[in-house]
């Protein structure tokens, strides 16, 4: 289980999966098919996904036969943020489980400093967990040991 939505994790598995093929000297290519058939995801999404990371630099792909997508740059350099952001909303604020008028409006409802503990936990992780942690790794289990540790 995740914090996110279905299409951000869809991006960390076909990103994870990118990071366990990296190569500096000769990177491996994979097509989104290869990408949804290794990680049990639906195509469509994977094609939708990789063409927003490409716009935002984060892949590069290569049309044709030979061709896919491949990262840009080193796993290191790529952190779950990046990768999460353009597709799941990561506001800054809470958004009060009581609705509106209690936090930020009157006084706070119980589970605010909780919740907000979380948030940022949540936060702190994705800005400092790279595409590195998934290179040589079985990278099914990297990401859902990690969020486990956040309860």
């Amino acid at each position: 289980m995740t914090p996110y939505g279905k299409v951000a994790q869809a991006a960390i598995a076909s990103m994870s999966l990118l990071a366990e093929r990296y190569s500096a000297d000769q990177p491996e290519r994979l097509n989104s098919r290869e990408i949804a058939e290794r990680r049990r995801l639906s195509q469509a999404i994977v094609g939708k996904v990789l063409t927003t990371l490409s716009q935002l630099g984060l892949v590069h792909g290569s049309p044709g036969p030979g061709g896919g997508y491949a990262l840009a740059r080193s796993p290191a350099e790529i952190t779950l943020m990046e990768v999460v952001a353009p597709f799941d909303r990561l506001d800054s604020h809470l958004v009060c489980p009581f609705g509106e008028g209690w936090c930020g409006h009157g006084p706070q409802c119980p589970l605010h400093e909780e919740l907000d503990a979380l948030r940022q936990r949540i936060e702190n992780f994705l800005n400092k967990t790279t595409l590195a942690r998934f290179q040589g790794q079985d990278s099914s289990s990297v990401v859902l040991t990690e969020l486990r540790g956040l309860k």
